[in-house]
Parts: structure tokens; sequence; C-alpha cells
């Protein structure tokens, strides 16, 4: 299809009746060619007509774009009556006409539209007109208990990512486009519709019974003369089942011997099968349905409260076993959405090279494609993932909720066949918002009710969690602590009080800054030395940057540059006047403490079950916690954490009574004999050395060092298990440490990765 793009300003357009490609063309609007995906943002940057949204302080000036009005427009061939066209994402409100007639408007960029009202054999217009999400979201108001991030309440109703009105880590941009592929499809007259396969349990001898829904689109008033059949391959073991049908609908149990196991990364295989599912007629196959299933149960043993002690679970088994979790927070791969499937490969590459075994998809986010989801099933990488809200107070209506079950409704059907897939949860910190204002969040609707309703009735073999953290009734009356939890605090001194005394077992998002490369820095600032104006105030650019929406000191978001500046003044005493050691410093900062977050919960392995860290990659180019900017860059604290998430792994406790445990950690599924030696710095010497006997998924404590109070060195760890060698390092009493002699340290031992310098 070769699409055209026309848009005009509300003031210009909205008197204006635009149906057909004629209407377009007579009302003189600004017309261009058009990709899709794409979006107006990215054909005005294209075409010359918008400078770069994403260097210096240009993203402001997709403000100016909140009142446009956009019309896709263009020409189908269409073959014969069974065709019928896609529209597998629309940003956001929108009319789509065909040949001048309205046929659908659309209200939610997380679902697809199909349309086949009033397309005729051979040529045919198509006109998408979408509308300014700003002024649409202008219809509903919002009830007075609804509460949001101050950019945010547009985003109250409209099904729209959350991020696009502004976070801290996305910048303003409430685009419009066509951000999804549309297709044109044809239906067959019989067809499979939907399937669902769940693992029902398996027994110690690996016997699995497994079940699968099936629905089906029949063209015979008699459903008895058709038969669906299930077949399933991994290897030498497979599966097969058949069944003659006496409804549209119907549901296969069948058992497989000896079956193969999925497993999540370092707990065992990632064995898939490939399914056929077959729909015949009189004997004749007339539709055929085919994805990758993994045999496995994943169960989220959670309890309502728990206590420092530990008397409280939260964890994920997967076939029985506990998995201990190791994972990131996956956010927009980019501002423009269109533009994510390019990024997705290299995205992908990073995430399963830094060694997570789980992914939490984030609420303020667009829902990620089958590709990112096909990648995790091959490498064994478990999904968290939350439906579509987040940071907010949303309308507890009728209204509302019907909109948000069809798109639950539609998420859930499409992804629940994934054996990655581990969780959904109904939001982010929702109920911390509620909380906030004293309100009880087991009163919401929206996902006590609405949502657990959606999984229940199709995707009713996996857990759901109402919210991330989520706050039952008894977390809310104070009656004990939370065993998840947001471990963000005052994001000062990252061994201070908050992060070393708070307890959870587990932690689904923490983080801390670090500053992009200087070589990025550079690609996007115009004066990059120049951070701060008088007073501390950051400049315009760096506020920018920092994904404020105004160019305001007091701007909720203005913080985080000072933020950043300070941690690594807290670290180092004082801030390096050159930019590129200040950036090492900052990336400095930011690797000890993701790596002392990842350890503190790997020592305590047992009470401690997981932790999520915030994040993997940039969606457009600032200063934030990501650990790879925008352009790829890694920063120093993606090899830290790297080496702290190997399966077998060497670590320090923090001290006690002047002594730090040496920590092994194993979490394979088989016993590791290691051996070891412990090296520190300022002298060469070897203070430790031995092996030891780590058994599966298990943690021992091999040895201790003595530490005197204020000694501040930095140690070496090595170590060897069959065959493969690893190593990591530990700084004792880390605060207002030495640039230069750290700095030293790095180099000595091959860890000065600083990328784009």
């Amino acid at each position: 299809m070769q699409w055209k793009i026309a848009y005009a300003h509300h003031e210009t357009a909205y008197q204006k009746q635009l149906f057909t490609i004629g209407d377009i063309e007579r009302a003189g609007f600004d017309t261009m060619p058009a990709s899709v995906p794409g979006c107006l943002e990215s054909e005005l940057m294209q075409a010359g007509k918008l400078e770069d949204l994403y260097f210096s302080t240009n993203t402001l000036n997709a403000q100016k774009l909140e009142d446009v009005h956009v019309w896709y427009f263009t020409k189908v061939d269409v073959q014969n009556e069974k065709q019928f066209l896609r529209f597998e994402g629309i940003d956001t409100f929108s009319d789509i006409y065909i040949n001048g007639q309205l046929v659908k408007s659309t209200d939610n960029m997380f679902i697809s539209y199909d349309v086949d009202q009033n397309l005729h054999i051979g040529e045919n217009e198509v006109v998408v007109h979408i509308k300014p999400t700003m002024l649409e979201a202008r219809k509903f108001t919002p009830p007075a208990i609804s509460r949001t991030l101050k950019y945010n309440y547009p985003g109250l109703y409209a099904r729209k990512a959350a991020h696009s009105f502004g976070w801290d880590i996305m910048p303003r941009i409430v685009s419009a486009g066509l951000w999804k592929e549309v297709k044109l499809l044809e239906r067959k007259p019989d067809s499979i519709e939907q399937v669902y396969m769940l693992t029902h349990q398996i027994h110690q001898d690996d016997l699995a019974f497994v079940h699968c829904f099936i629905h089906t689109e029949l063209s015979d008033v008699f459903s008895q003369n058709y038969q669906v059949r299930v077949e399933g391959v991994c290897g030498e073991s497979h599966f097969s089942a058949e069944q003659r049908l006496w409804h549209t609908s119907t549901k296969l149990f069948f058992e497989v011997p000896a079956c193969k196991l999925w497993w999540p990364k370092n707990a065992g295989a990632q064995n898939l099968y490939d399914v056929t599912v077959t729909l015949l007629h009189n004997g004749e196959v007339c539709d055929t349905y085919t994805f990758a299933y993994g045999i496995r149960t994943v169960e989220l043993e959670h309890t309502d409260i728990t206590d420092s002690d530990g008397n409280g679970a939260f964890c994920f088994r997967v076939n029985g076993k506990k998995i201990f979790i190791l994972g990131t927070n996956w956010v927009p791969l980019d501002a423009l959405h269109y533009n994510d499937q390019a990024r997705l490969p290299k995205a992908l590459e990073l995430l399963d090279d830094v060694g997570c075994n789980m992914v939490r998809c984030w609420g303020g986010n667009v829902y990620e494609s089958d590709e990112f989801f096909d990648f995790c099933d091959r490498k064994g990488i478990l999904v968290w993932q939350d439906f579509a809200m987040g940071c907010g107070i949303y309308p507890n209506e009728p209204e509302f909720a019907k909109r948000l079950e069809e798109e639950a409704v539609f998420q859930i059907k499409r992804l629940r066949n994934h054996p990655s897939l581990a969780l959904w949860a109904g939001d982010n910190e929702c109920d911390c918002e509620m909380r906030s204002s004293k309100l009880d969040p087991n009163r919401n609707d929206l996902t006590r009710t609405v949502l657990k309703k959606c999984v229940e009735l199709h995707d009713y073999a996996r857990d759901y969690l109402p919210s991330s953290p989520y706050i039952s009734t008894s977390a809310f009356r104070g009656e004990g602590l939370m065993p998840e939890e947001h471990l963000w605090g005052p994001r000062d001194y990252f061994k201070g009080p908050y992060y070393r005394d708070t307890f959870c077992h587990f932690a689904s998002e923490t983080g801390y800054h670090g500053f992009p490369s200087t070589e990025s820095l550079r690609r996007f600032l115009k004066n990059p030395e120049k951070i701060f104006n008088e007073n501390t105030v950051p400049t315009d650019e760096y506020l920018v940057h920092a994904a404020s929406p105004e160019l305001e000191a007091n701007a909720p978001y203005a913080y985080r540059i000072k933020l950043a500046y300070d941690q690594v003044v807290t670290l180092f005493g004082k801030a390096e006047e050159q930019l590129d050691d200040f950036v090492r410093q900052s990336q400095i900062s930011q690797a000890e403490a993701k790596k002392y977050f990842i350890e503190k919960f790997r020592v305590g392995k047992g009470k401690r079950t997981g932790i999520i860290w915030w994040n993997l990659l940039d969606g457009w180019p600032q200063v934030s916690d990501a650990v790879v900017d925008y352009y790829y860059n890694r920063k120093l604290a993606y090899h830290y954490i790297k080496r702290s998430q190997q399966p077998v792994c060497l670590m320090f406790d923090e001290p006690e009574n002047g002594q730090c445990a040496l920590v092994a950690v194993n979490d394979t599924a088989s016993d590791q004999q290691l051996s070891y030696t412990v090296r520190r710095f300022s002298d060469d010497q070897v203070v430790l050395s031995g092996t030891c006997t780590v058994p599966a998924d298990g943690i021992v404590q091999t040895d201790r060092l003595a530490v005197s109070e204020n000694e501040k060195e930095f140690y070496y760890i090595e170590w060897s298990a069959k065959g493969k060698t690893g190593f990591n390092h530990y700084f004792t009493n880390i605060l207002d440490i030495d640039y230069k002699v750290y700095m030293q340290a790095l180099k000595k031992h091959g860890m000065d990765r600083f990328e784009g310098f």
C-alpha cells in the first residue's frame, strides 16, 4: 500500500468534512508520502519540516503539534469479497472511511481493528482520520477521586501508552499515527479462530496432562462434519489428539508421557514443541494453526504480608521448582513506537547477554510484539506482563472498565500460549497511588474484578497479581511488610539506611542514575560540558533530557540531574571538572549501586527470591537509570550487572563484626565445585584462597575476610568451575573514595569497560 499523510492544526481542520482522498486534496493541507508503520512526527522530521525531536530542547516543539489532525490515505486493490483490512495499531482516536463511508471509529492504540464494511472488488479508497488525543480526551471528565502524575491526566481515559504524556524517563510526545502495520487479509470459510494450550499437571515421572481449547468458525451448519487434530513434536517426544466437533468450540484433554519440559534460563533446557492444530471438514484439511509451545507450570507463591524475619513469600516456581529471579524492567524501546521493531533485535540481544531470566514489561509502555515473546520462549526468559496502566487512580466506571476489558481480552488471547509468560499484573504502582490518597486499593474494581476476571476466563492457568507492588488488605492496614516492593526511596547513598535496612522478598523495581557516555551526550546536546546554570539549576538542555516537558527549575522531573550529580559527590567526595572524568564517575556510581542491589538479594537467597532492576535500555537520549543508552553504548553498570548475574558467582556480603563473608551462589541445576582466590589491589596480595562445593540451586558461605573499620580496598575475586572461569570484585567502605585509585584498579583488572569516550 502506498500511503500519504496530510495534517492541519485544529483551528483549520475541525470544521472540515474530509471523507475521501479528493476531499483531502481539495482542502489544501500539507501532504507528503508516508511510511506505515509511522507517525506524524517521523514524517515531519523526514521531510525537514520538524527538527530532530531528540536533539537539544527540540522535544518541546512536539507540544505544538498536540492539536493537529492527521489523515492517512491510500488505495487498496481488493481481489474478492473475503478480503478485509486489519489495522494492527492506530494511535489513538480515529475514524476510518472506506470509499467515503465511515466504517469504524477507534479509541485504543493497544488493540487491532478489522474492517471489511464497504470494501468492494477492485480499487478502494481508504482514509484514516486521526484526531488529536489531547482534544479527544477533553470529552471525558474524570471523577474527583482520580489522580495521576502532573502531565498525565489525559491518559486516565485515553488508552494510549501512559509515558506519551511525559514521564520521568520519557519525553512528552503525544504522537499520532499508524504505529503498526496495515494488512489486507483473507478470511477462510472454515477457520481456527482461537487456540489455548495449557499444562494442567506434571507428574514426577514427566507425565504431563495437557488441555487444549479450540474455537472455530464453520460454514457447514452441521459441526459434526468437522474434526480437530492437535499434534506436537519436540525431538523424539511427540503427542497427538483428535476429536469430532459438536459445536464451534471444544476442549481436548491428553497426556504427554516422558515429556520434554521447558525451563527458564540456567534451570534447564528451553524445550519447545512445534504444535499444529488442524481443522478438517469431512476429512479434508481446511485450516491449520501453528505455534511453539513449552510444557511447564508456573506459579507465583505469595503471601499478603511478611516481616523482616522472612515469614512470608513472594517467589516464582516453575515445574514446582523455586526460581531465583534476576531480571530487568522493559520500558519503551522508542518514544515514537513505530520504531520499536527496528530497535527490538539489538535490545533482545542485550537482554539475553546481560544474564536476565525474567523481564518485567512495565505498565506505562505498550504491549510487546510477538517477536519479543518468541525470543523469550527460546531463551528461557520469563515475562512479567503489566496491563497498561501506571501511577494513577483510573476511573472506576463502567464505560472505562468496558474499554479496559476489551483490551485485556485481546492481549490475553494474543499472548497466552507463550511459555515465557509467567504473570499478569493489573498495573504499575496504582495501588501505591490509592494508598497515598488514603484509599484502600482493594476497593479498585478495575484490578480486583475486571482484569482478574479477564485472566480467569481466558488464561486461567496463569497467575494474576492486582498491582505492582500489590498492597493487600492486610498490608494497607499496616499489619506487616509487603513481600514485593519497588525500592526507590531517597536515592541517596546506595548503601545508606534505606537500601541497607529495607526488607522485602522480591524487588520488582530499583535503580540508580548514570550519565551516558560523552560521545552520546554530544549526539543530543549542543553543550554537554555545561550541566548547570547558577544555583545548580540544570541548563535547559539537561532539563529536557531529564524528561522534563517544561523549563522550570521546580518541575517534577527537574531534580533528576542534580540527583545524579550528588550521587557522584557522595561516592567520590567531589565531582571531576572534566566531562569525561565526571561521566566515568557517574557510571562508576551507578555500576556499584546496581551491583550492590543485585548482590544484596543474591546473598540473601532463601529469604530473598529475586530482583528486577530498572532498567536495560533507554527509549530516547537522556540521563537515566538505564544501563545502555539510546545509541546502544553500554554504561559501566551493564558489565557489572552481567558479572553479578552470572549463574555461578562469588560475592562478598557486607561487613559484620569486622568480617565480610565470601558467598558462593549457584543458580544452575547441577552441583558446582569451585576453586577461588581473592587478591587485594593495594599490595597485590592473595588474601583468601580455597575450594568449595555449591549444591545445585544453592548458596554457601565459603570464607571470611577480615576488614578494618575505615579501610578502602579494592578486592578482585576469581574462580574456576568445570573448566570455566569467572571474576567479580568488592570495594570495602565504598564512600568518599579516590577516583584515580579506583580507575587504576579497574585498568589493572581489565574492568575499565567505558564505551563511547
